[in-house]
């Protein structure tokens, strides 16, 4: 598991390591059972604090990803499947936000942005939550 931080990105570094090794989950890059590295040596390989690592491991630990064993380690937990939801969720919050942001910044109106998103919904195929498009 590679683990890339910037210091520049305002984001702070204990959320650049839990964002990544969050998405890394997710993805199944990283699959149920693997090992990770430990909070020192992950610190150590990142040249950052121990606090540092211990945190991003903690608030992963507190939101189900993965599971941690004093004196062992800490490894990824099965996929549940209201937590995947739940990430995709906010996922597509801060996708919006962002989406949001960028047409207020043009000088869209609430009426222009829903008109896009309707737009765009209505281009996508027909599909129902969590399966392939439906061919009408």
């Amino acid at each position: 598991m590679r683990v890339v931080l910037s210091n520049s990105s305002g984001v702070p570094l204990y959320r650049q390591i839990k964002e990544q090794i969050g998405a890394a989950v997710l993805a199944g890059d990283l699959a149920e059972g693997a090992t990770l590295p430990s909070v020192r040596a992950l610190a150590r390989d990142l040249r950052i604090s121990i606090i540092t690592t211990n945190r991003a491991y903690t608030e992963l630990a507190a939101e189900g990803f993965i599971g941690t064993v004093p004196g062992k380690g800490a490894y990824v937990l099965p996929l549940d499947s209201a937590l995947v939801r739940e990430q995709l969720l906010r996922q597509v919050e801060e996708g919006l936000q962002t989406a949001l942001d960028a047409g207020r910044q043009a000088g869209l109106d609430r009426g222009q942005l829903l008109e896009i998103l309707d737009g765009l919904m209505q281009s996508e195929p027909d599909r129902t939550p969590g399966g392939p498009a439906r061919d009408e």
